[in-house]
């Protein structure tokens, strides 16, 4: 869908830069958009590698571990079927903690295994059930201890303090997984009762 979105958005452009007559400035604003997207990766990829080293240098420690294991409890609760099922409780762990420490790289596999696993325990073969939804709020939604992207961005737009966000970014992360994980616990049992409903009804 994104896709779509982004071939409308570029054919309208062309379009509309013919009808009014400013069919140049595209070829140009294609060069220096190209030039600024070079010169910005140049710019933030050391302090990318910087805290990405560093990031890895905690997850080969045992942070991540450590914190996979202080998270399980929490998890359990938000997700009562990876009680059932240790092999997708330790995956779906390891995301939240590699999300947290900012291991964009490492949260991505981590995460596509988690959802194998809790696929698994999914009775239904047509949707997703509650416990991968609720996954899904909190991979989305995810806290992060030093938001490592948004920073370079800063740092690379000229910020003198690029990390000063970071009481704002744990503010509105934390209202953001709140609200995610209530929606999706409402959602999840105005589900499941109309969902009995169904089984009554047709009992």
């Amino acid at each position: 869908m994104l896709g779509y979105i982004w071939a409308f958005m570029i054919v309208g452009g062309v379009v509309f830069s013919f009808i009014t007559g400013k069919s140049d400035g595209i070829s140009a604003s294609v060069m220096q958009g190209a030039d600024k997207a070079i010169q910005l990766i140049i710019s933030i990829a050391g302090s990318m590698c910087l805290w990405t080293g560093i990031m890895n240098i905690a997850d080969r420690s045992g942070l991540s571990e450590i914190i996979s294991r202080m998270l399980s409890p929490v998890l359990r609760i938000l997700m009562p079927e990876l009680k059932e099922n240790k092999k997708a409780c330790s995956a779906v762990c390891a995301n939240v903690t590699a999300n947290l420490l900012g291991l964009g790289n490492a949260a991505t596999p981590l995460g596509i295994k988690a959802m194998k696993e809790l696929r698994r325990l999914n009775t239904s073969t047509e949707c997703p059930d509650n416990t991968m939804i609720m996954f899904v709020v909190i991979n989305t939604a995810s806290l992060q201890l030093i938001p490592t992207t948004a920073a370079a961005l800063r740092q690379a737009a000229g910020s003198s303090d690029p990390y000063s966000i970071l009481p704002a970014v744990w503010i509105s992360s934390l209202i953001a997984l709140a609200a995610g994980i209530t929606a999706a616990k409402l959602f999840g049992k105005a589900s499941e009762k109309k969902r009995h409903i169904l089984i009554m009804q047709r009992s």
